[in-house]
């Protein structure tokens, strides 16, 4: 241990140095103490008494044996006030400190000792308040004066002051887990000052700037975490070789080294050893350990006791009391734990489970892994009450816990029997931490890895630590922050599933308590998981849920890049082959939609779906408990909704076992008040029967959701900790839940898991390609092509000029580039210069158009790629430079090759330097020639990569020296024209795409799908962009997003820092040189997760605000730039985040409004702080605080999505652009507030006052799969035509977008970024043809992309006339393509027919009269083609 300084005693004393216990092995026990534990005094479990055997119940057996328990333990008590906030500012923690307080009753002479304690949790409180009664009552030689108080409240101004009056006068200070950044340095500034007056103050694992606080006599810490430090080298996120055994080692360390220290000479020993020996009695948790603790540490340390003890003879403390390190619990065993699996067993199936009326060989088995301090400190009612719970349910039991937080340890030991087979069927994990290694440093791989080898659902129940339970139930945001990224999302990443809450604290006492209905939850859920590795497949029911977005018989079926009807055919031939009884299912994807499209009870082409279930409404009433709470929103059932008029319609058809059904809407879809709400409704009475009728009456075993996405996960409720009110929670009850979910979108997958309980499997999404050239933009190529031959020749040379002039005027290119006028211009009267700019022009614009990245058709479950679409996508994940593996881009290392920097290509060639341009497409065809060159050798004679052969194996490279043979991909790019090539600069590159091709071609979407249908663990894989995250692929995983408190990473901060140069720079030389003043900016969350927070960074970069790592590496503090390192005056923001970003990453909304604020409070000059300058106007026109004008980071209500703009445009309902603005300013008008972080506040006034001065409104694209006209979000979330109508002067703010989504990173506007979607996706005839391939769905997403350009004429009017016009032409004027519309999908056909119609109605879209009639000729036939006449 000589290496890690961890105490500073003396440098004379090197033996002493063995006393630094690892800082992570310290938090790691200390941790295990767990949530809300509290010593109940006088509970002792009793033996069993058991009763007569005859009894057939589980249930009612059950309940006897607990019986002699339910007095002591409080095991049916459960808290259900609702909370009365006692005003901590809006805070999640309203508790007081002073139920903390206990002040000697009768003093007696005693000399008083005053100690004031902060804990993270409330466990602490029932001990501290017994030991300190216990020292009143007994003790001669003290007594104590105590106050407690729990780290959040010191959020709270007057707790903060109080605890500010009480550590001035203490005696001694203890604190505990203090991790959270802001709060850690909230302690540090009341304790640091008084430090030295205080007679000992004793910090356990916290941050370090904490426990450099520590003072024990001659025992200090204040060297902690200056240098490369063991926190570093401990707590931070590091593959360890095996930290599991080196955690075991350091507790056993703990516990061995004050007995070597008792025999240590030295003063400094003893100290040392008084820390150490602290320690362990604040382990041991109970007031016997702590009352030993206080009186070691007074009788020692503290002035006025030591004086009074002169002479007297100083109290032997007790020895700690320790359980083992990891066993087996049960509340009602004879002996406390069992060290062993067998002797667990013997008692429990031979003795417990007769009696309990559980048959031991067929039942089910639970396994429940615990916190060891709840066992401790007989805190156990919540565990007590699951156990019990499953118990009654006829199912078995197995409780383990360890000492450390490493629960692999016990995994391993206990969950398999003698012969190495699982003993149980489902997992939960009771403690809300990540399996090894809990808060502080996590080990997911070896996490996942150890849950595999389980192969059992793993579920990770939550119980509340930061809130009571009526702090919860009160909450709309429901789980606290900082837990939901301790205690969901680090699990999350190990591959667990549903983070239920089943405990809570009691506010006053702080005990935990069993929340009842969610313990019961919690038991049925585990069961069912359990049921599907234990039932047979033939006779399982499953239910395939699809959705229809919007509704409308042509959007049955829709899923994001998803061939949802051909996806199907595949599972249900995987279903058959597994088992599983699919009855008479049609083999052919048409006739699979045919039989849920068509009704055949109906007359011909009915709008009706084929009805499966006619529900009556007292049926309906008797299966759906909450069916009277919908009333409110939709009257009595069965409304018109999903309904007959009598009955509640079930859409969709049986397979034997096998039931397909579609999901009924939101329902509010078309109305424009409900549109307007600023919370959104409760789901409608046909969408509550839907779920009765799969969980009640076709008793589904499991459901399957098809695609990305449903509405079941964004109804109203919680964020996350669903309560049994929250809608997702009600409607998927006790169903376990697979989602099929696009690979690219973690962050609503995410949504997903964590409010409707659903498992996702990621599927891929279709390959991107080059958008390709087509028409004039082709013909243009084609004539740059020969002047690049003829520019010399005087003749030839002008005249190809003049004609590449004429057809850029006629792609319409002159609203991207300036084009000479096209009556006068004639280049034979030009400088060569002159005519080389505009050539270059055109080509740089045209190539960016033949290079977007183009995701082509739709993805079939189960089909990886073909050879030709692994090039298309290894190309792009070639281009990107990845410092941190060392690794740099194809076209890097081929720039290099004829001494050209990539960067300064890029630049020249958006700048339109023709020589730069021709060398830029140079490379990129020499990388695509190189990529071809890798997977050809390993392409089948399909076309198919099934098995990637080893190409850098040693021996090939032997053979390669031997021969002096050029690898094939690098002689392509010799080929190519670049002979320098660096065959080794480019070995790095081309072994990581190897590496990437494997992950393409490995596929496991339908064994994904089958493992979750049969029981089992699904590996768990992050989401998001596959080019730039390979680690996406294979696809078929467990998707999870990431750790909310590691962005923005070090990387996002410096390409943000770029982007925002580039976007500064554009505004300033549009604007005289004059920098904007404030900029509207959208968050979205899986941007965010791709990007590792880009656009965060890019918002605090704007501001002049640098995000700052805390030792442990997470993102949870900010700093201000200095104006004069910044160089510019820091710009307003205001920023829109969406209700997705909301739930994921509410800590770093934390993080921007801190910034903003502190911006805002930084006394600069106004003309170089702009944030300062609103907010202070804000502040005397609204009469509020300037920290309160100061918020500037929006979003929804909680549990509330989207401004529904996007809704009201995608199904027309809307009167007009007022209305669609009046919904953006309502819904999106909730502001987030650092200073009350546990609550959205409507401030409306103030998003309008803070938008008002908006010159320019941004937004980021950072994915070639997901662009502006694939989703409505980007344009639902664009607030263009709102704040210009805001604006004093009218005026409309400018828009931009930067685009990231490849190597070149470039900042375009708003039209031009729709003009360049349009050509590469909605008038391209790869693109369109592509979907027309896949028929039905096909015709769907051309009509969905032609409708959200639509949108963006609604929200910003960036849309050019000559789009509508061209798509008119292509789809509406082509009488061969309007045909192939019209038979492969009539009503998204006439959808776009409408879409037409009202572009032209609502002022959108000039165009000819004829145009006009013949649409509405058309709209009349394809009526009556669909009605049937």
């Amino acid at each position: 241990y000589h290496s890690n300084h961890l105490f500073d005693f003396t440098r004379d004393k090197p033996e002493l140095i063995m006393v630094s216990i690892g800082l992570k092995a310290a938090a790691a026990a200390l941790l295990t103490m767990g949530a809300a534990s509290a010593w109940q005094q006088g509970l002792v479990h009793p033996p069993a008494s058991f009763v007569s055997k005859n009894m057939k119940q589980s249930a009612i057996a059950t309940a006897a044996l607990y019986q002699p328990m339910q007095s002591s333990t409080a095991l049916s008590m459960v808290a259900t006030d609702p909370t009365v906030s006692s005003g901590g500012r809006g805070g999640f923690t309203a508790t007081n400190s002073e139920s903390r307080r206990v002040v000697p009753e009768d003093v007696r002479g005693r000399p008083v000792m005053k100690i004031v304690y902060v804990v993270l949790e409330s466990q602490y409180q029932s001990s501290m308040t017994a030991a300190v009664k216990r020292i009143n009552a007994g003790s001669d030689n003290m007594a104590v004066e105590c106050v407690g108080y729990l780290l959040e409240e010191l959020r709270n101004d007057d707790a903060y002051e109080q605890f500010q009056k009480d550590v001035a006068d203490a005696n001694v200070f203890i604190g505990s887990l203090i991790f959270v950044q802001e709060l850690a340095e909230k302690v540090v500034d009341v304790v640091a000052p008084v430090r030295d007056q205080l007679d000992a103050c004793i910090v356990f694992p916290s941050m370090p700037e904490v426990m450099r606080l520590n003072k024990i006599g001659s025992f200090t810490m204040k060297n902690l975490g200056q240098s490369k430090s063991i926190v570093a080298d401990f707590m931070k996120k590091k593959k360890q070789e095996d930290g599991s055994s080196f955690e075991q080692g350091m507790l056993k360390l703990l516990r061995t080294l004050p007995k070597v220290l008792k025999f240590l000479p030295s003063d400094k020993a003893a100290d040392a050893r008084t820390f150490m020996m602290s320690f362990q009695y604040w382990l041991g948790g109970s007031p016997e350990n702590l009352e030993s603790l206080m009186l070691m540490v007074g009788q020692d340390y503290v002035g006025p006791v030591k004086e009074s003890m002169v002479g007297k003879e100083k109290v032997v403390t007790e020895e700690p009391v320790l359980l083992p390190d990891q066993a087996i619990w049960h509340p009602v065993a004879p002996s406390i734990v069992f060290e062993s699996n067998a002797k667990y067993f013997e008692w429990y199936e031979k003795e417990f489970c007769p009696d309990a009326g559980i048959d031991a060989k067929t039942a089910p088995t639970i396994g429940l892994i615990l916190q060891k301090s709840h066992i401790n400190t007989k805190d156990d009612t919540h565990y007590v009450s699951l156990i019990s719970e499953l118990e009654s349910r006829g199912s078995k039991v197995v409780s383990i816990y360890s000492g450390g937080l490493d629960f692999s340890g016990p995994v391993e030991e206990y969950f398999y029997d003698a012969s190495g087979k699982p003993v149980v069927d489902t997992v939960i994990n009771l403690t809300g931490f990540a399996l090894v290694g809990g808060p502080a440093s996590q080990d997911h791989s070896k996490a996942a890895s150890v849950m595999k080898k389980l192969n059992r659902p793993y579920m990770c129940a939550v119980p509340l630590v930061f809130q009571s339970f009526e702090e919860w139930q009160a909450s709309e945001l429901g789980l606290h922050p900082i837990q939901v990224a301790l205690q969901v999302s680090l699990p999350e990443i190990d591959g667990a599933i549903e983070p239920i809450i089943y405990a809570g604290r009691e506010g006053a006492t702080g005990r935990s308590v069993p929340l009842a209905d969610r313990v019961n939850l919690l038991a049925d859920r585990s069961l069912k998981w359990a049921n599907l590795s234990a039932k047979p497949n033939k006779d399982k029911n499953i239910a395939i849920t699809i959705f229809s977005f919007p509704p409308d018989k042509g959007n049955v079926g829709t899923a994001a890049y998803l061939d949802v009807f051909d996806s199907i055919k595949a599972v249900l031939g995987q279903l058959k082959a597994e088992g599983y009884d699919i009855g008479d299912a049609p083999s052919t994807k048409e006739e699979i939609m045919m039989s849920i499209l068509d009704d055949p009870e109906a007359k011909i082409a009915s709008p009706e779906l084929n009805v499966e279930y006619r529900m009556s409404t007292e049926e309906y009433y008797d299966l759906t408990p909450y069916a009277t709470d919908l009333e409110e929103n939709w009257g009595p059932a069965p409304g018109n909704l999903n309904s007959d008029g009598q009955n509640l319609v079930i859409y969709g058809k049986k397979f034997g076992n096998v039931f397909i059904g579609v999901q009924p809407s939101f329902g509010y879809e078309g109305d424009p008040m409900r549109l307007l709400f600023a919370k959104s409704a409760s789901p409608h009475h046909g969408f509550a029967a839907y779920y009765t009728y799969l969980e009640k009456i076709f008793e589904a075993d499991a459901v399957l959701h098809f695609g990305t996405h449903g509405s079941l996960e964004f109804m109203p409720g919680k964020q996350v900790g669903m309560s049994g009110t929250c809608y997702p929670d009600r409607l998927i009850n006790s169903l376990p839940s697979a989602y099929l979910y696009a690979a690219n979108n973690p962050s609503e997958a995410t949504i997903a898991k964590r409010r409707s309980y659903s498992a996702t499997v990621s599927y891929l999404t279709p390959p991107a390609e080059n958008a390709g050239l087509y028409k004039g933009l082709k013909e243009l190529k084609e004539l740059i092509a020969s002047y690049q031959d003829l520019r010399a020749n005087e003749g030839r040379g002008p005249a190809i000029v003049n004609s590449i002039v004429s057809t850029a005027w006629t792609c319409n290119l002159d609203k991207d580039i300036d084009l000479p006028a096209l009556e006068t211009y004639d280049a034979k009267n030009d400088t060569a210069e002159k005519r080389d700019e505009i050539v270059g022009a055109v080509y740089a614009q045209i190539m960016q158009i033949e290079s977007r990245l183009l995701p082509c058709g739709l993805h079939t479950v189960g089909v990886p790629p073909t050879a030709e679409e692994a090039v298309a996508t290894l190309v792009n994940i070639a281009q990107l430079d990845r410092p941190e593996d060392e690794i740099e881009g194809l076209p890097r290392v081929i720039a290099a090759a004829v001494g050209r920097d990539i960067n300064d290509i890029y630049r020249e060639n958006n700048e339109g330097v023709l020589a730069s341009v021709e060398l830029n497409e140079k490379i990129v065809q020499a990388s695509r020639n190189a990529v071809a060159a890798l997977v050809n050798e390993s392409t089948d004679s399909n076309g198919r990569v099934q098995e990637v052969k080893d190409i850098f194996s040693e021996m090939s490279g032997f053979f390669g020296k031997m021969t002096g043979a050029k690898k094939p991909w690098t002689k392509a790019i010799v080929d190519a024209g670049f002979p320098e090539i660096d065959e080794e600069r480019i070995a790095p590159v081309m072994t990581y795409l190897e590496f990437c091709l494997k992950q393409i071609v490995a596929d496991n979407e339908l064994g994904g799908i089958m493992e979750l249908l049969n029981g089992q663990f699904l590996m768990p894989a992050p989401g998001g962009d596959p080019i730039r995250n390979p680690d996406v692929l294979p696809t078929g995983r467990n998707m999870h997003a990431l750790d909310p408190a590691a962005i923005p990473t070090t990387a996002a901060v410096e390409i943000s820092e770029g982007v925002v140069e580039k976007l500064l720079e554009k505004l300033a030389a549009e604007n005289d040189g004059e920098f904007p003043e404030s900029i509207a900016f959208t968050l979205w969350g899986t941007d965010n997760i791709k990007t590792y927070g880009e656009s965060l960074a890019q918002v605090l970069a704007l501001v002049g605000v640098r995000p700052v790592a805390d030792s442990l590496g997470r993102v949870n503090k900010v700093e201000l730039i200095p104006l004069e390192e910044l160089g510019r005056p820091r710009i307003d923001v205001v920023v829109s985040c969406s209700g997705v970003f909301r739930d994921l990453f509410i800590n770093q909304m934390n993080l921007l409004d801190r910034g903003i604020k502190m911006a805002a409070e930084a006394d600069e000059p106004l003309e170089q702080n702009f944030v300062r300058k609103h907010a202070l106007q804000q502040a005397e026109e609204m009469n509020v605080s300037l920290r309160d004008a100061a918020c500037r980071v929006f979003s929804n209500s909680a549990g509330s999505y989207s401004a529904n703009v996007g809704l009201a445009i995608e199904n027309g309902g809307w009167e007009d652009e007022a209305q669609l603005q009046e919904q953006f300013l309502t819904r999106k008008g909730f502001a987030f507030n650092a200073d009350k972080p546990g609550m959205m506040e409507q401030q409306a006034d103030l998003f309008k006052s803070a938008l008002k001065t908006v010159d320019v409104t941004f937004q980021n694209l950072d994915s070639s799969e997901i662009s502006i006209t694939d989703v409505s979000h980007y344009y639902d979330s664009d607030p263009t035509k709102v704040v210009q109508g805001l604006r004093n002067d009218k005026k409309k703010p400018m828009s931009l977008m930067a685009d990231t989504t490849t190597a070149n990173a470039q900042v375009r506007t708003l039209s031009e970024t729709v003009r360049l979607d349009a050509r590469t996706k909605l008038l391209n005839p790869k693109f369109y043809e592509g979907m027309l391939s896949t028929g039905f769905e096909g015709v769907r997403e051309i009509q969905k992309r032609l409708r959200n350009t639509m949108g963006w004429s609604a929200t910003a009017g960036e849309v050019d006339n000559f789009v509508f016009e061209d798509a008119n032409s292509v789809f509406i004027e082509d009488a061969e393509m309007q045909q192939r519309l019209l038979e492969q999908n009539p009503n998204a056909f006439r959808d776009m027919v409408t879409t037409f119609l009202e572009a032209n109605g609502r002022g959108y879209w000039e165009t000819s009269e004829e145009n006009i009639e013949r649409l509405q000729e058309l709209y009349a036939e394809v009526e009556d083609k669909i009605e049937g006449v």
